[in-house]
């Protein structure tokens, strides 16, 4: 395996199948426009992405969501859309508590990235449609200079 390191204007090619994860990734890590550059074939994937710093897992739950919900990339009064994107939240907020869904209670706070995408990663129709979370931030100690870097990712079908 070679690794090339892409130069100004370079595009990562790659199918929809084997990045929908990578690209909630990366926009989570470098922004909507910089994902955008690097990953040209999502442009038709519906992505809303934001920041959230709390000692409260409710509050980090209920961020992502409102995003989603004022932006379009989920219709609240569709349940099995809720219902998708709170299941990709929990799996994303255990890859960032390590499992221990658990924050302020045992003294650990969180500043966060996030982002939500949702599109058809597959080509076969009867797939449907799929929706990704993917956090990237700090998590530990409420002291300054005590946390260290975390990344969690959910992916589920709608």
């Amino acid at each position: 395996m070679t690794l090339r390191l892409l130069s100004k204007g370079d595009t990562y090619q790659m199918t929809n199948q084997q990045s929908f994860g990578k690209y909630a990734t990366i926009i989570a890590l470098l922004g909507e426009e910089q994902a955008a550059q690097l990953l040209p074939d999502f442009k038709n994937y519906k992505v809303v992405s934001g920041k959230v710093g709390t000692m409260d897992l409710k509050k980090v739950i209920s961020s992502v969501e409102t995003a989603a919900k004022r932006n379009n990339v989920i219709d609240e009064s569709v349940y099995r859309e809720t219902h998708a994107l709170y299941h990709a939240i929990i799996e994303a907020a255990e890859g960032v508590t390590r499992g221990k869904l658990s924050v302020g209670d045992i003294m650990r706070t969180v500043g966060l990235s996030f982002s939500v995408v949702r599109g058809r990663p597959y080509q076969e129709q009867t797939e449907g449609e799929w929706i990704a979370v993917c956090f990237y931030g700090t998590i530990g100690a409420p002291i300054r200079g005590k946390e260290h870097e975390t990344l969690g990712l959910g992916i589920n079908h709608i």
